[in-house]
């Protein structure tokens, strides 16, 4: 018999509890069915206990300098996950790559790889609601983000968080051990299939807005693509075939709002999680959500969430 597999999970300070125990209780379970298939271990920066975005805390086994090598590492993000980040992090990180580890990131954990250096090919995700903010970061992988429930791509093994970390190891446990024990682990959760990687990660815009008017949801989805350059409302409507007045009809009946008050809420929810999750300046994250005026963008900030870009980002 085999020796088991181990995994270590790296937890950042507010990390994901949902993303880690997901990722977790898979392998308890497989190892209810197959006896000693798996070990997991908790390290931390400092191996001191760490706190989740809960307010829970887990004591860690192990800190940076107890591991020199580790078949699998997963590194358990957050919010801020830079914060967290330390050259002596990223060497670490490094040495266990040149060694062979294959390193994984679940939720926000892929910012901490691309930091270091160590996400250059290869597809990738993370959470949906941190995306604008790492492709903002990082530019040169844009191509390689996916929204993608997670991404397996050779040595790096990416994860959005959440219960998608549950599908992770499912699709992990499959390569490993057969598709007949994934889906016994699945059964287990109660989970009425196991999901494919390509599973959109967000509800789909008309399950988000409780609207099916393909129109409608053809120009939701064009407004969501160009935050950065807004459309007009002419060009809103030459993009879905129909004209202004029929837009605008459209919004009314369909979201109870105007085209371009709608547009706008959604470029300002774009900014605030810039503002929430990255170190942009003010007047670059109005910029990157097509505000060509500081003062408006701060006027409509201040309208939409109650206080100003700068107040708001200090509270997070």
């Amino acid at each position: 018999m085999s020796d088991p597999e181990d995994l270590y999970f790296l937890l950042l300070p507010a990390f994901s509890m949902l993303g880690f125990v997901s990722a977790v209780e898979p392998l308890r379970v497989a190892n209810r069915f197959r006896k000693d298939l798996y070990r997991w271990h908790i390290l931390s920066v400092d191996g001191g206990p760490v706190t989740a975005s809960n307010g829970m805390s887990l004591n860690a086994e192990g800190s940076l300098d107890t591991v020199a090598s580790a078949p699998t590492l997963f590194i358990v993000g957050g919010f801020n996950p830079l914060e967290h980040y330390t050259p002596a992090l990223g060497s670490w990180l490094r040495r266990l790559d040149r060694a062979g580890t294959v390193l994984g990131a679940i939720d926000t954990g892929s910012f901490v790889l691309a930091e270091a250096g160590l996400l250059q090919r290869q597809k990738l995700t993370l959470h949906w609601e941190a995306i604008s903010a790492f492709v903002e970061r990082y530019p040169a992988l844009a191509a390689m983000v996916t929204q993608e429930l997670f991404e397996i791509d050779g040595q790096r093994i990416t994860s959005a968080g959440g219960t998608a970390s549950i599908d992770m190891l499912l699709a992990l446990i499959a390569r490993k051990h057969g598709h007949a024990l994934a889906t016994e682990v699945s059964e287990q959760f109660v989970l009425g299939r196991i999901r494919n990687p390509s599973d959109h990660q967000r509800m789909q815009i008309a399950a988000r807005y409780g609207i099916h008017n393909k129109k409608t949801i053809q120009v939701v989805s064009e407004m969501e693509r160009h935050m950065e350059d807004p459309l007009s409302p002419d060009a809103l409507a030459d993009s879905i075939g129909v004209t202004r007045r029929q837009l605008e009809r459209l919004f009314a009946t369909y979201l109870k709002d105007t085209p371009s008050h709608f547009y706008l809420g959604l470029r300002l929810d774009r900014a605030r999680q810039l503002l929430q999750q990255t170190e942009m300046r003010i007047i670059e994250v109005s910029v990157a959500c097509g505000f060509e005026s500081p003062s408006y963008f701060s006027r409509a900030y201040r309208s939409r969430f109650h206080s100003p870009p700068k107040q708001d980002r200090l509270a997070s």
